[in-house]
């Protein structure tokens, strides 16, 4: 009965998880802009060269439901890389990293398990 059960739970486990989307853009030139739309937040994203050999790189997010936009400025070095989430929107992690002239954004979603699955 035990066994019957955790096997039960296992397969459900496996079988009910909602997958991780990510979804990536790499920008190559100054200006050139990238964006994403996974999630609750739609978000654009371009660098500038600034002293130093940094680039500065400027993405707004934008609720999809309305509201203000937020934007994030942030200076990176050539391997340079970051990731966070935005406030109120914890589900989401967006990741820049930086290789040459190369700047890469991504977003990813959290797996969450459906809770209206039943159990025999």
């Amino acid at each position: 009965m035990i066994r019957k059960t955790l096997s039960a739970s296992l397969l459900a486990a496996l079988f009910l998880a909602t997958p991780a989307f990510a979804e990536e853009a790499t920008i190559g030139r100054p200006i050139e802009g990238g964006s994403l739309h996974e999630g609750h937040l739609d978000m654009v994203v371009y660098y500038v060269p600034v002293d130093g050999g940094l680039l500065e790189v400027t993405a707004t997010f934008a609720p999809k439901t309305g509201g203000d936009p937020l934007r994030v400025v942030m200076g990176l070095a050539n391997d340079d890389s970051v990731a966070f989430s935005m406030p109120g929107h914890q589900g989401s992690l967006y990741a820049f990293s930086r290789s040459g002239e190369q700047v890469t954004a991504s977003t990813e979603t959290d797996m969450v398990l459906r809770a209206d699955a039943t159990m025999r």
